[in-house]
C-alpha cells in the first residue's frame, strides 16, 4: 500500500534543533532535490487551498527550509484575489506578483509551468486526475487534497500518474491527515503488531450537519453555477461520502491492510432536497465485506440538528481499538497525548523530509484506493446493486465528466445538471 515507515511522536514533531540537525545531515541531497529553495504554487484558492499553503510554510519553517508561495491559480478571479490579499500578511514568505497569478480553466497549467517546485492541488476533486497528470508530466512535487478522483476512470488515471511519479522520483503526498498524525500512527502500528488479535468486525462513522451551499445567481451560466456550488455535484465532489467520509474510509483501508472485496450500500436525499443542494445524497449506510469474511459497517450523513459522530471502531479476537488513541482488552494501551494532532502540517513535513532524504514519498496509490472505496459505495447506493472491488477497479467505465466538455476545452455556458440517482433505475456502469 506504500505506507510510510513508522515513526514516533517525538520524531515527527521534534524540536527546532533536531529538525536543523536533520537538514544538516542531508544538506548535500537537499540542494540536489531543490529543497534549499522551496517555491510553492497553489491551484485552487479556497479555504482548504489557502490553509494548505500556510501548513506547507509551517512545515518548511520546522525543517529550516527556505520556502515561499510564488504562484496562484483559480477558476475565478474573486477567489484568487481574496487569496492573494490574504497572503500579503505572509511578508517575505510570499512573492505573488500579478504575472504569477492566473485565472481560468488553464490556470493550473500556468502555475505548474511557472518557476515552482512544489504544487498544492486543492480544486474540487473532479479536476484532480487532470491536474496530477500535468504536474507529474512537468516534474513537480505534489500535495493533493483528498479525494483524488470521483469515478473509477479517474482513479485509474491517478494510478497511472502515480507510477510515473515513482519513476521520476517525485513526492506525491495526500491530504488524508490521519495517516500523518502521531496518535493514529502509534495506535494503528500496534493493531498491525497484533494487540487486538484478528479483526472480526468494525464500524466507521462520519455523521455531521449541513455544510455551505451556493444559491444560483442570475449572472451565472449553468457551468459556473455547478463549479461554484461544486460540493453538490457528483462529477465535482464525488458525493459527500467520497469527499468527506474518505478520511475514515482511508483509516479503514489502513487498518484492514487492503480494500474490501465488495459492498452493498443504501442512501438517499431525505432532508437536503432544495435546488441549492444539487443532486447528491445526504445519507449513506454501507456494508463492506473483506476477503476473510469480515464485515465493516459504514455510516455517514450530513443532516442538520442531528447527533454528530466521527469515529472508527474495530473489534478483534483480543480486544477493540479506537484508532485515534486507545486499545482495550488483553493488551490495553493509550496514546500518551491524544491532544497532539497536527496532521495538516505533518503532511508537508513528511513530504519534505522524504524529498530531503532523496526517497520521495508517494501516497497516490493508497489515496486512489481509499477514494475508490467511497466511490464503490456511492455506485452501490445510486444503483441499488452490489459492487465488487474488481468491477470498480478494473471493469467499470463510469466517467462523470460533463458531456458538454468531452473532446473540447472546458468553457462557461450551458450544462445539464445530472438527475438525482434512483436505486433500481440508475444503471451500474
Amino acid at each position: 500500500m506504500g505506507e510510510h515507515p513508522d515513526v514516533t511522536r517525538r520524531g515527527f514533531l521534534g524540536t527546532t534543533a533536531a529538525a536543523a540537525a536533520f537538514v544538516a545531515a542531508v544538506g548535500s541531497r537537499a540542494h540536489a532535490q531543490g529543497m534549499d529553495n522551496l517555491r510553492i504554487g497553489l491551484i485552487g484558492c479556497g479555504g482548504r487551498g489557502t490553509g494548505a499553503v500556510r501548513d506547507a510554510l509551517a512545515a518548511a519553517a520546522q525543517l529550516k527550509i527556505n520556502a515561499k508561495v510564488v504562484a496562484l491559480g483559480d477558476m475565478f478571479k474573486d477567489r484568487l484575489d481574496g487569496a492573494r490579499q490574504g497572503f500579503q500578511a505572509l511578508g517575505a514568505q510570499q512573492e505573488l506578483t500579478p504575472e504569477r497569478c492566473f485565472v481560468g480553466f488553464d490556470a493550473y497549467k500556468k502555475v505548474i509551468d511557472s518557476d515552482i517546485n512544489y504544487v498544492l492541488l486543492a480544486t474540487p476533486p473532479g479536476w484532480r486526475p487532470l491536474h496530477l497528470e500535468y504536474a507529474v508530466e512537468k516534474g513537480k512535487h505534489v500535495f493533493f487534497e483528498k479525494p483524488c478522483a470521483v469515478d473509477p476512470v479517474g482513479v485509474r488515471r491517478v494510478l497511472a500518474a502515480a507510477a510515473k511519479a515513482s519513476e521520476k522520483k517525485l513526492a506525491v503526498v495526500a491530504g488524508t491527515l490521519y495517516r500523518h498524525s502521531p496518535c493514529y500512527r502509534e495506535t494503528v502500528k500496534r493493531v498491525h503488531d497484533g494487540f487486538i488479535g484478528d479483526i472480526t468486525a468494525g464500524q466507521v462513522y462520519y455523521n455531521t450537519g449541513f455544510l455551505w451551499s451556493k444559491p444560483r445567481q442570475p449572472e451565472w451560466s449553468d457551468a459556473e453555477y455547478q463549479l461554484r456550488n461544486w460540493y453538490y455535484m457528483t462529477w465535482l465532489s464525488g458525493d459527500f461520502n467520497v469527499e468527506q467520509h474518505v478520511h475514515n474510509l482511508d483509516v479503514m483501508h489502513w487498518i484492514m491492510g487492503g480494500p474490501p472485496v465488495k459492498c452493498t450500500a443504501v442512501g438517499g436525499r431525505q432532508v437536503r432536497t432544495a435546488p441549492e443542494f444539487g443532486h447528491i445524497y445526504d445519507h449513506f449506510v454501507t456494508d463492506y465485506e473483506y476477503e476473510n469474511g469480515v464485515h465493516i459497517m459504514s455510516s455517514c450523513r450530513q443532516q442538520g440538528n442531528t447527533t454528530p459522530k466521527n469515529a472508527n471502531s474495530y473489534i478483534g479476537t483480543k480486544g477493540r481499538v479506537d484508532p485515534s488513541q486507545m486499545i482495550w482488552g488483553a493488551n490495553p494501551w493509550k496514546f500518551d497525548n491524544p491532544q497532539v494532532f497536527a496532521g495538516y502540517v505533518l503532511e508537508h513535513v513528511n513530504a519534505m523530509q522524504s524529498m530531503l532524504a532523496g526517497d520521495p514519498v508517494n501516497e497516490a496509490k493508497q489515496q486512489a484506493e481509499s477514494s475508490l472505496i467511497g466511490i464503490m459505495a456511492r455506485m452501490s447506493a445510486y444503483t441499488g446493486k452490489e459492487v465488487t472491488w474488481d468491477f470498480a477497479m478494473n471493469k467499470s467505465e463510469l466517467d462523470t465528466w460533463p458531456e458538454e466538455w468531452r473532446g473540447k476545452d472546458p468553457s462557461f455556458g450551458p450544462m445539464a445538471e445530472p438527475a438525482v440517482a434512483m436505486p433500481g433505475k440508475t444503471p451500474l456502469v
